[in-house]
């Protein structure tokens, strides 16, 4: 997922350079939702970890 958004990243950053401002504004778009998505999904997965952790203690 963050290879994704890095990807995005870099197509918003050439795009920009460019001159194509609207393409750049909807990939940065993308990009950080695609970020936010994967901290989310990154967060759950350590709150299992620990809830499993508890569990088998």
């Amino acid at each position: 997922m963050l290879k994704w958004a890095l990807i995005f990243l870099v197509i918003s950053l050439v795009t920009g350079f460019l001159g194509f401002s609207g393409i750049s504004a909807a990939t940065a778009g993308i990009a950080k939702i695609l970020f936010f998505i994967a901290i989310v999904i990154f967060a759950l997965f350590v709150i299992l970890a620990l809830v499993g952790v508890g569990i088998a203690t």
